[in-house]
């Protein structure tokens, strides 16, 4: 047990190294020069590694059985390409210093948002996904003038997992672990604060199960009850890379004012925005995590 847990530790600082190796020489390169390694990384992991292609095939074919099979593989590859071009561009994060730098990678009109929670008094939840950079989306929408708590899973690794911690705050959000979400992310929400979360993620308890892509799949309801609960606005907000690499971000308010704390309208809620991440999904499905098993807690 000893040795393995020895084992484990180098591993995960071998692994760490790498990462973090790899993310000062990404931050010498260009835009240009990066994003051409970042297509080849993703080819060769679909092409040679063959990193969870399979399960990438199969829940492209359950999502789009109409889709000939060469547009499925085209769409497959491009999955791995704009994977590994998120990767990078999260390395070169630190290079995001201020509003200017963020205006040149995303476009995003937050007065919207802005009037509905901050000029209300109020909190508010950004519900996105994976789906497009939504690590680089965060930090962007901290830097020009909204700053953020992201909820997020503990990483295995202990050193990546501060390293990923440490690149979402360091332009002014904050973390918040999704065991602490409930109870802390309830009263941040009620004392004005804004919460980050991906709502397309499952719950391991199968407490509320749904079609999804043409299966069933089980999803958290975690942010629709503190919606309801702290009475704050929900909007979606999905980033998707636009030709020359800049990310345009579309924000979605999705309506709540005819429901009310109750567990038939957090159901009602929650089936809302999973209708709106569907959509957005398969009119881009380049830009979702394919690579996920997400339906494996399916009924």
């Amino acid at each position: 047990m000893a040795r393995r847990s020895r084992w484990k530790a180098y591993q995960d600082k071998l692994i760490y190294r790498l990462f973090t190796g790899l993310g000062r020489v990404v931050r010498l390169l260009s835009r240009k020069q990066f994003e051409w390694i970042a297509f080849r990384i993703g080819d060769f992991l679909y092409d040679i590694v063959r990193v969870r292609r399979g399960v990438v095939r199969q829940n492209l074919a359950a999502a789009f059985p109409d889709k000939e099979l060469k547009e499925r593989r085209r769409i497959g590859r491009q999955v791995y390409r704009n994977m590994s071009v998120s990767l990078l561009e999260i390395l070169r994060i630190p290079m995001v210093e201020n509003a200017e730098d963020a205006n040149e990678l995303i476009d995003i009109d937050l007065s919207e948002f802005i009037a509905a929670t901050k000029e209300q008094g109020k909190g508010g939840i950004l519900l996105s996904a994976h789906f497009g950079n939504w690590e680089l989306a965060g930090v962007c929408i901290g830097l020009l003038g909204l700053p953020m708590t992201v909820v997020a899973k503990r990483l295995r690794n202990k050193l990546i997992d501060q390293e990923i911690n440490r690149i979402r705050k360091i332009r002014g959000n904050d973390v918040l672990y999704k065991r602490q979400a409930l109870r802390d992310g309830l009263r941040l929400l009620k004392n004005g604060g804004v919460l980050t979360i991906l709502g397309d993620q499952s719950d391991p308890d199968m407490v509320f199960v749904t079609d999804f892509l043409g299966r069933p799949a089980s999803f958290f309801q975690g942010p629709a009850f503190l919606a309801l609960k702290a009475q704050v606005p929900v909007f979606l907000i999905m980033t998707r890379r636009q030709p020359g690499g800049k990310y345009l971000m579309e924000l979605k308010e999705i309506k709540t004012s005819d429901l009310s704390f109750s567990k038939a309208s957090i159901q009602e809620l929650t089936l809302r925005y999973i209708a709106q991440l569907e959509h957005y999904i398969r009119t881009y499905p380049e830009e979702w995590f394919w690579l996920h098993n997400r339906w494996k807690r399916s009924v």
